[in-house]
């Protein structure tokens, strides 16, 4: 779950690993952030660890190519996941955000700009993606605190999401 409030920027996400219907993991962390000189970018995956780990190293390596440019990244990392042959079979979501822009980068190569303040991916991201629009709302949380709040309430709701949350913010 992403977040973009009163200046800051908060991506939060689960431990919960699952394959099937069992829980394999309950401590995994599905943010990262990306640091480079002219920008900070945080990210979140949803979908196959190993995949979104594989994406997360990929999208790593665009952000330096391209230095720092967030939107030029995720298009040009857009374009390799759907024309390469191996990243093509990949089954995740990425989630990258900066001060300025939020995005998610599909398994098919399709990259979705949000309209709104909060972006959502995963099994429980519409559980959290509602808690954080009304929270959003009250203008009463930071960043961060929506994010946490929201996975929280998620984790209540969704089986496929727990309450070991990470969450990373930039300002």
């Amino acid at each position: 779950l992403g977040v973009r409030s009163k200046g800051k920027v908060a991506i939060a996400g689960d431990g919960q690993v699952t394959l099937g219907d069992m829980a394999m993991k309950q401590k995994a962390i599905k943010v990262r952030k990306f640091e480079n000189e002219k920008n900070s970018v945080i990210g979140g995956f949803a979908g196959a660890a190993a995949d979104a780990l594989t994406l997360f190293e990929k999208f790593e390596y665009k952000l330096e190519e391209y230095d720092g440019d967030l939107k030029r990244s995720v298009v040009e990392m857009a374009k390799d996941w759907r024309t390469d042959k191996v990243l093509r079979h990949l089954e995740a979501l990425l989630l990258v955000m900066n001060k300025k822009h939020s995005f998610i980068i599909a398994g098919d190569g399709n990259v979705i700009e949000p309209d709104g303040a909060v972006v959502a991916i995963g099994s429980g991201g519409g559980f959290a993606l509602a808690a954080a629009s009304a929270f959003i709302q009250t203008d009463r949380y930071t960043a961060k605190q929506i994010a946490e709040k929201s996975l929280q309430i998620a984790a209540e709701l969704c089986i496929y999401t727990n309450d070991t949350i990470t969450t990373l913010e930039i300002s």
